[in-house]
């Protein structure tokens, strides 16, 4: 028997260790190569809207290697650990050090490069399929099939460099024990696991805290409360398994008439030493699960998102001609659009709207806006009359004003902001006393107010009394094309346009939002996002069942020993198999609840940030990755039990 042959039968011989393993990273090559054949695919890379969404696959992409690569690190460190008994007796019986770590990259070499050929060959049959669903996803006609000789290189080049990097750390993972420290360092310790009640106690306090500022977190703060909380709940969540729940055991362990009554003192007692050995495998499952459930689980609200844009854009078509008067570029500019529009035919209604602005001399709050954006009351309910938007808005009197919202977002941060009160140059006060209830001028139209934590606020809308009083430093022409079906927009004025959209601040006499064109990139950019998290999520969720598979099947000796033992005592097959059912579930179970809760506590602040609710499509994402997970468990525990009694006298 030759070297090599020697490391190939080390690997078939320990393929059920090996195996959820090898599916896993052949699984994960095979995303990342179906990713990378959409991505490289000539109707995506040549599209302008569909660019978008290649962008985000190759987001995608980069996600799934940088997890496949710590993936692979752990578990080849795993198996290592779990082979030490085994290296220490080849060790002892002549094997050098040198030769033991080629042995060892020989073996991962061999899996890694299985695993490469398996998922590259699974990809390229089931690229069409791939396409045709993510070209559903994007709601466009099917993709028909095209090889590109960029994705197998891409894949097998990132791949193979992954695993050759993984296998030269394996020389780290075997160290420099003497043979006996290695042959006693793979036998499991008996030891009872150390518990540290001040760390439950932190562990304790450290996931309620975040789940308080979850809670409490606002619109505004979001994105500065993201990390902070992010790092508490991971925290928490290392102390809890490490320390909390073994101290939860130890606690239900003192209570004598529940620890001696049927068979919980083998179920606990067991338990205790799972926890202890697991307890960093259990954290990566349960925030890997949680990343998988809150991704897919808001990018799965995508219906949400797609009516909250078509609240956005209450014009088809939105211009601003920038200094009052439609000159000859302005007109030139709204034939043009009013050529292609008819070239569609659809019907639609036009308006005209002048926005004056103001300087401002002071106002109150720590900001201050140059010159506020105005527009009289009864052209903001001319507006709304045109988009189909009804409203029970009172008369504004006096020197109140209405915010207008730039978008359905800014809703969201309606809580956290301060009303103004503004002083004009010309002597007149402002007061903000509300904010519209629709979408008047679709955002990039007009300037956003300075210094509100990223909203869309853009202008004021005031009494027509006051509105015919100011005297403007410069005055625009809104101009509004509306329709019932604005997607339909979509290309229209390109040579105006980048990507359907002039914002005002950009260096140009007009402003523009093409509404259908807007739309459209948001709704396949979600669309995409979708697709993408659960591509992620799918390999995410196969990645924490192979460690859950790889941690039982690395203790089964030890678990068919103690069950033998049991047997011979008295315990009947139905009272062992019970015992074992719950620790399994436990193991299975508890990681993937912990993972909800934390994401449930992520969709309440991330609420915050949409108008509509995604409670619906996030209930159904997290549902369905439980009962994925309960039928991954009845399968495994009949296949564990089932070798656990093998061969058993």
């Amino acid at each position: 028997m030759t070297f090599r042959q020697f490391a190939y039968r080390n690997v078939t011989r320990n393929k059920r260790k090996y195996a959820a393993y090898f599916v896993s990273s052949a699984f994960s090559v095979m995303i990342f190569f179906l990713c990378a054949l959409f991505i490289f695919h000539p109707v995506i890379s040549g599209d302008l809207i569909l660019d978008a969404s290649a962008d985000t696959m190759m987001v995608a992409e980069g996600i799934i290697y940088v997890f496949c690569s710590l993936f692979v690190l752990v578990s080849v460190g795993s198996f290592l650990q779990s082979r030490r008994q085994e290296f220490g007796i080849l060790l002892m019986h002549g094997m050098t050090k040198q030769q033991l770590n080629s042995m060892v990259f020989l073996e991962n070499m061999l899996i890694g490069g299985l695993a490469i050929f398996t998922g590259t060959l699974l990809g390229i049959l089931l690229g069409k399929l791939f396409l045709m669903i993510g070209s559903a996803f994007l709601g466009i006609p099917p993709l028909a099939f095209y090889f590109s000789w960029k994705a197998p290189v891409l894949t097998i080049i990132s791949f193979g460099l992954l695993f050759v990097l993984i296998s030269l750390c394996t020389f780290v993972f075997i160290g420099d024990d003497s043979p006996r420290g290695m042959f006693q360092g793979g036998r499991r310790g008996g030891r009872e696991p150390e518990i540290r009640g001040w760390q439950a106690l932190l562990s304790s306090l450290l996931l309620i805290g975040g789940y308080l500022l979850a809670v409490l977190t606002t619109a505004s703060s979001v994105e500065v409360m993201m990390f902070p909380v992010v790092a508490i709940t991971v925290t928490g969540t290392y102390l809890f398994y490490t320390q909390l729940s073994l101290f939860i055991v130890e606690r239900l362990r003192r209570f004598r008439r529940f620890y001696w009554r049927r068979m919980r003192i083998i179920t606990l007692s067991g338990l205790s030493y799972r926890w202890r050995d697991n307890g960093r495998m259990f954290f990566m499952v349960t925030i890997v699960s949680a990343v998988s459930f809150t991704s897919v689980g808001v990018f799965a609200s995508i219906h949400t998102l797609s009516r909250e844009l078509k609240l956005d854009y209450p014009a088809a078509v939105g211009y601003i001609a920038k200094g009052g008067a439609a000159g000859s570029t302005a007109e030139r500019d709204l034939d043009g659009i009013k050529s292609e529009l008819e070239q569609l035919g659809v019907l639609y209604n036009t308006l005209a709207i002048p926005v004056k602005y103001a300087a401002v001399a002071s106002q109150s709050g720590p900001d201050h806006t140059a010159r506020l954006p105005l527009m009289a009351y009864s052209d903001y309910r001319l507006a709304l009359k045109y988009a189909g938007f009804t409203s029970s808005e009172p008369p504004l009197e006096g020197n109140e004003s209405l915010v207008m919202i730039g978008s359905q977002r800014d809703r969201s941060l309606i809580s956290g902001r301060i009303k103004v009160t503004y002083k004009l140059e010309q002597g007149m006060d402002i007061r903000e006393t509300g904010y519209t209830q629709h979408v008047p001028v679709a955002e990039y139209l007009l300037p956003e107010l300075d210094g509100r934590g990223g909203g869309d606020f853009s202008g004021l809308v005031i009494s027509d009394s006051l509105y015919n009083s100011i005297v403007p430093d410069q005055q625009d022409m809104y101009y509004g094309f509306y329709m019932e079906d604005f997607p339909q927009t979509v290309g229209i004025a390109s040579e105006l346009t980048d990507n359907g959209k002039v914002s005002y601040e950009q260096n140009a006499s007009y402003a523009i939002v093409i509404s259908g064109t807007l739309f459209e990139i948001q709704r396949t950019l979600y669309s995409t996002m979708l697709f993408a998290s659960l591509l992620v999520g799918t390999v995410f969720f196969i990645a924490a069942g192979s460690f859950l598979y790889f941690r039982l099947y690395m203790d089964l000796e030890h678990d068919r020993f103690q069950y033998s033992a049991l047997s011979k005592m008295g315990f009947t097959d139905q009272e062992l198999d019970r015992s074992v059912t719950r620790q399994l579930a436990l193991m299975f179970f508890v990681p993937v609840l912990l993972a909800i809760l934390h994401s449930v506590f992520a969709f309440i602040a991330l609420q915050r940030l949409f108008y509509l609710s995604i409670a619906a499509e996030t209930g159904a994402v997290l549902a369905g990755y439980l009962v994925a997970q309960g039928v991954y468990f009845l399968v495994i525990r009949s296949r564990y039990l089932r070798n656990l009694k093998k061969n058993l006298l």
